[in-house]
């Protein structure tokens, strides 16, 4: 009759965590990164600073759990997007779409992110929590880009996979801070410049 006690206990101290999490990303999409504090993190989650140090002992290692779990939320996204896609096939608009529209979403939907990955002045460690998102997504583009060009050197189909990534960077903050129509505006320009840029690309191959 005791042993539900720590599975109980275990389910609180998870859903907790995930408050703290959310609460955090929260108040750096409103705030950033650096302005944000523990203590505020915990009055946005509704407990006080002592228990918040129950499961975190910083915002550093706050940051480092949101990161590794919006790293897991991207990936499944992108997993999802492209699960039994014929990459080297598919017409261009819709490639493009495989591509930017989890990216999108995502960022939208966890609109404090760019405070992290969008932070050149993080801290080494927390740095090193936050790349593997960026390799994630790089690594996913230049597969894409390897299958639709392959006579693309490596070295090549990653330079261009940068290219890619770095124009679907700087169009994020401006696409989540928008509002709901010229936000579709900014995201049909932003597919618009990708189309522009692989599409010579692929006609190399024909």
């Amino acid at each position: 009759m005791a042993e539900p006690r720590p599975v109980r206990r275990q389910a609180r101290g998870e859903r907790r965590i995930a408050e703290i999490l959310d609460a955090a990303l929260s108040l750096f999409a409103e705030v950033g990164y650096e302005a944000a504090t523990t203590n505020a993190i915990a009055a946005r989650a509704g407990i006080s600073p002592g228990s918040l140090y129950q499961f975190f002992r910083n915002k550093e290692a706050i940051a480092q759990a949101l990161s590794a779990r919006l790293v897991e939320g991207t990936r499944d996204a992108h997993a999802t997007a492209f699960a039994d896609r014929p990459v080297a096939t598919l017409p261009l608009d819709e490639l493009v779409d495989l591509m930017l529209d989890p990216l999108i979403e995502f960022n939208v939907s966890n609109p404090g992110a760019k405070s992290l990955f969008g932070n050149t002045d993080m801290p080494a460690q927390l740095a090193a929590a936050t790349r593997p998102l960026h390799e994630a997504v790089t690594r996913r583009v230049t597969a894409v880009v390897t299958a639709r060009a392959p006579h693309l050197s490596a070295v090549e189909a990653a330079r261009t996979a940068t290219v890619v990534v770095q124009i679907v960077k700087a169009m994020m903050p401006p696409i989540v801070a928008a509002e709901t129509e010229e936000r579709a505006a900014l995201v049909t320009e932003l597919k618009r410049a990708i189309r522009g840029y692989l599409a010579p690309l692929e006609d190399a191959t024909t």
